[in-house]
């Protein structure tokens, strides 16, 4: 159902049954009016403010890839390099969560099985998407045609 008001076409839903309802005051408001109102829609509606632990450890996510940032490689090879930077992060997490649930040794329990079986899924799929990184990562840097300088600088920059 359609509603005018002051000449424009506003939409809105109506529930069937229901009386359509008159436009507000404010929307019958001359134009200049509802023009600030959308100014002051425009504004974000959220705002985020973060703790200093959180600022502390976005600083720490910024860091640890900073060393990639400032080499001398390609944007795509860098882009790969903290892509396994950050599958080797994960599969580390994943394989601290499996040993620590595998020590608890209640493994007659139907559920711990089935919560092992999740894990070692998710490091099975983890270590797939590695390894294709790493083959991906191999494959640009013989397109790119890289000097041994940046070779090594790969090299070592895995290492870390």
């Amino acid at each position: 159902m359609q509603v005018a008001s002051s000449g424009a076409i506003e939409r809105g839903y109506v529930a069937p049954g229901a009386a359509p309802v008159a436009a507000a005051p404010a929307e019958m408001a001359e134009p200049s009016a509802s023009a600030s109102a959308e100014e002051k829609s425009a504004e974000p509606g959220v705002k985020v403010s973060l703790s200093a632990v959180g600022l502390a450890r976005s600083k720490e996510a910024e860091n640890k890839n900073a060393d990639i940032d400032e080499s001398n490689l390609p944007d795509e090879i860098k882009q790969l390099l903290k892509m396994i930077r950050e599958l080797k992060a994960q599969l580390a997490q994943k394989m601290a969560e499996l040993q620590a649930l595998m020590a608890q040794g209640d493994m007659e329990d139907d559920a711990q099985q089935a919560k092992v079986r999740a894990l070692q899924t998710e490091v099975g799929s983890i270590s797939s998407a590695l390894s294709s990184a790493n083959a991906q990562l191999v494959k640009v840097m013989r397109d790119q045609k890289l000097t041994s300088e940046q070779s090594a600088s790969v090299g070592a920059l895995l290492a870390k």
